[in-house]
């Protein structure tokens, strides 16, 4: 019902509604959206794109599939859709459903949705000259190559490629409104840094058909934000590749320098799954995949040379004696090298040990009163030796122990003669110089195990030494390495 004032005018917005409603009985009484808006068939209709990119949704690099939020505008003339403004009060434009409208076929041509879904359907503002405008919001699904060689550090690019699906050039042709998209109103991606995204008409001649189909390919600069995988991934895994040199510094005797390299090679495992699973599964390794391969190989070396110096340092008696070489380049170049010194050594040489010597029959007896039982010591591994007895007053002769006395006549006064005295003397001399001579060859040779073992030891701990600054710099020059990726 169209109101009115007092005095029987109308105003100006009631007579406007009247008129376009007459305008569009007047527009598609004879209009069909089927066929192309053209008055000579050989005429080609020009369709303007812009694309304004709102939102990047998702990047996933392991489908490698891009989802973005999209603003596609889309501007041609329809020659049947004209008007003259003075027959309808100056009405210059209307809005109606695109449905009622031909619309070009325009399509993203790498689109990865499965179901292939439309845009939104929404209205189109037709001019008085017959110009057409679509604004339309999408989702889009695009394929995009994704290329994780430098992952963390890297930069994508993705390509959105639109164009008529049926309208070859002769028939439709393309332009873009501007040089890149339009990026004013974009929102910015927690993961993503959006570079640029330029624009570029191509002309294809696909093997299907003679005539060149043309296309505007969107390409769009992505730069990876690398705050979230530096503080999670890059900096726990310098940090647990430090822990492995440091199984050179722990003492052989505590039964863990094995533990340490094998925890850290499964921790390290541990986040090679982790980047493994978001990763798509190509031939180009991703850095961050170099980096955790090279500390792993490292870690492997580093338990495997421990391994290698623990059987050094744990070099029995019956070890052979360091040869002239080792000695020469571990105990002398290396370990002044690696500033390692045993107590009593200085800094720049060595002292000479005190030279050690062999125990006296004082020493050896242990100031014991009964001399009859000697124990020659724990190396030897027999029973205490039996010394003779004085010889009894008795004549005769006695065998006891491993000595045969001769007993002498008795003298005047009953006592034992000067001979028999000295003949005993003389026996328990020789014995105990037999028992001396033998406690002294142990104990040269316990000292000189001792000494051997000690030096192999020594060796064992120059080569921890050297070892351990070695994967020190390995492993410090490998995180500059890969930090420098990332500057």
């Amino acid at each position: 019902q169209i109101w009115s004032y007092a005095d029987g005018t109308a105003p100006c917005l009631a007579a406007d509604g009247q008129l376009a409603y007459k305008l569009m009985k007047d527009l598609f009484s004879n209009y069909s959206s089927a066929l192309r808006p053209v008055q000579d068939t050989e005429d080609i209709i020009n369709v303007t794109l812009q694309i304004t990119l709102s939102q990047i949704i998702d990047m996933d690099e392991r489908n490698q599939i891009l989802t973005s939020y999209l603003w596609v505008r889309q501007v041609w003339v329809d020659a049947y859709l004209s008007w003259d403004q003075a027959e309808y009060d100056g009405l210059d434009t209307i809005r109606i459903p695109s449905s009622y409208v031909w619309r070009p076929d325009i399509v993203l041509y790498n689109n990865a949705d499965d179901q292939f879904s439309s845009s939104l359907e929404t209205n189109v503002v037709i001019r008085h000259d017959g110009q057409v405008t679509w604004d339309q919001p999408s989702i889009t699904k695009s394929s995009c190559r994704v290329d994780v060689s430098f992952f963390p550090f890297d930069s994508q690019q993705c390509h959105l490629t639109f164009g008529s699906w049926t309208h070859n050039g002769n028939q439709m042709d393309l332009f873009n409104t501007l040089d890149s998209a339009d990026l004013t109103d974009f929102v910015e991606n927690v993961e993503w840094e959006v570079l640029g995204m330029p624009a570029k008409k191509s002309m294809i001649l696909y093997g299907c058909c003679s005539d060149p189909y043309p296309d505007i390919t969107y390409t769009l600069h992505l730069k990876r934000r690398a705050s979230f995988y530096i503080f999670n991934l890059l900096i726990p895994c310098m940090l647990i590749s430090f822990l492995a040199p440091l199984s050179f510094y722990l003492p052989a005797e505590s039964g863990e320098k094995v533990s340490l390299g094998v925890t850290v090679l499964l921790a390290l495992t541990v986040f090679q799954l982790l980047v493994a699973e978001s990763m798509p599964p190509s031939e180009n390794v991703p850095l961050i995949g170099k980096y955790y391969i090279a500390t792993m190989t490292m870690i492997t070396m580093s338990t495997a040379v421990t391994i290698f110096v623990m059987n050094i340092h744990h070099c029995g008696p019956e070890a052979r004696p360091v040869p002239t070489w080792v000695r020469r380049l571990v105990l002398h170049y290396l370990a002044r090298i690696c500033f390692v010194y045993e107590k009593g050594e200085r800094c720049m040489g060595i002292q000479p040990e005190k030279a050690e010597t062999p125990p006296t029959a004082k020493e050896v007896g242990g100031g014991q009163k009964d001399t009859n039982h000697l124990d020659p010591g724990p190396e030897t591994g027999s029973e205490p030796l039996l010394l003779p007895s004085p010889p009894p007053r008795a004549a005769g002769c006695h065998r006891e122990g491993t000595a045969v006395w001769a007993e002498p006549e008795a003298g005047p006064k009953g006592e034992g003669g000067v001979i028999g005295d000295m003949g005993w003397g003389q026996g328990v001399s020789h014995l105990l110089l037999r028992q001396i001579e033998f406690i002294a060859k142990c104990y040269h040779d316990q000292r000189s195990t001792q000494q051997r073992t000690g030096e192999w030891r020594k060796v064992a701990k120059v080569m921890d030494s050297f070892f351990m600054w070695l994967f020190f710099i390995m492993v410090f020059l490998l995180s500059l390495l890969i930090i420098g990726k990332a500057i």
